[in-house]
């Protein structure tokens, strides 16, 4: 029978082509050079392929070690799912998940949820890591995340994803703003607009201005917030006007700031919360589960019917805290 290469081999062949350096890649994989360097050259020898050309200043992977590697991740899934199967077939909602989340949802929902997870699944240890949707879903892919909390919708093959509330949008604007008189702020009265965004490659920026209606509005592309917290800032210095998921206003997004908040005319546009994972894990019952609970900490914190907003007199000042501002 043929020897065949070892997961541990297949790690290392994966964690160079990742960090195109032996050093940071021996790093990732918690060994040292020399161990990882052996390790590849055992695998070379075994396979009768060069895997990488080295020079004194780079590693470049073989085509065929770049086609190894991508095999070598998928195995190495697989050896993954089956140690998830039986760990969730003894206990679901024990041991370490590592969970993603995106900035716009991360520090509004888990400071309040965390507690209430601990609580009613003392035996799971959640590891969060937060970054943008895109990159995520990569570490999803690669087995280094075991599920993430997106805002919906976005593409994501070979996921399967669990719906877990809805999101409204809210204006933000300064007090004595043309749009702070209004009980309701119509489409065509945000077009105008100077309206503050996040900068490309954060989804909320799209969800707002689709859900919204707002993809031919008027845009301040000279102001691109990083994070909410910074678009905030922006409407109180008076740059423009902006939209806001209202689990940020929940979280105290605007304590401090005197900025008004207005709902869009019509049906309220939202943006969907959904817990995504990988179609081929062993641990759907675990994420059906933690889907469940955050879905109940959503609907607790969500109030009970929309809030009337109505229009201030003319000259009135609301702070953050004024009408349309949940409590």
């Amino acid at each position: 029978m043929a020897v065949l290469p070892t997961l541990r081999q297949l790690r290392f062949l994966v964690a160079v082509v990742d960090e195109r350096h032996f050093g940071r890649a021996a790093e990732a994989c918690l060994v040292g050079q020399s161990t990882l360097s052996a390790g590849i050259l055992e695998l070379e020898q075994l396979l009768g392929v060069r895997l990488f050309e080295r020079t004194k200043r780079k590693v470049s992977p073989t085509p065929v070690g770049r086609e190894l590697a991508e095999r070598a991740r998928t195995l190495l899934r697989e050896a993954q799912d089956i140690v998830e199967l039986a760990r969730a077939a003894q206990a679901p909602m024990s041991g370490p998940l590592r969970l993603g989340v995106i900035p716009t949802i991360g520090p509004f929902l888990f400071p309040r949820v965390l507690p209430r997870l601990r609580s009613a699944f003392p035996e799971l240890k959640l590891y969060l890591r937060e970054e943008q949707t895109e990159p995520l879903l990569a570490r999803l892919d690669a087995g280094e995340l075991d599920a993430a909390v997106l805002a919906l919708p976005y593409p994501s093959r070979g996921m399967e994803t669990i719906d877990i509330g809805v999101d409204p949008f809210v204006v933000v604007c300064l007090p004595g703003h043309r749009l702070s008189r209004m009980a309701a702020v119509g489409h065509d009265d945000m077009a105008v607009e100077d309206l503050l965004l996040l900068e490309e490659g954060h989804c909320l920026r799209d969800h707002a201005l689709a859900a919204c209606a707002l993809e031919g509005a008027r845009r301040n592309v000279a102001f691109q917030g990083t994070s909410l917290y910074t678009l905030a800032q922006m409407v109180a210095n008076g740059l423009g006007v902006t939209l806001l998921p209202q689990m940020a206003l929940d979280a105290g997004i605007l304590r401090g700031l005197d900025l008004v908040v207005r709902p869009l005319a019509g049906e309220a546009p939202f943006r969907r919360i959904g817990l995504v994972f990988r179609a081929s894990s062993a641990r759907k019952e675990t994420f059906r589960r933690l889907a469940r609970a955050l879905e109940g900490f959503l609907a607790e914190a969500a109030p009970q019917e929309k809030a009337k907003v109505s229009a201030p007199a003319r000259g009135e000042r609301k702070s953050a805290t004024g009408p349309g501002r949940r409590k």
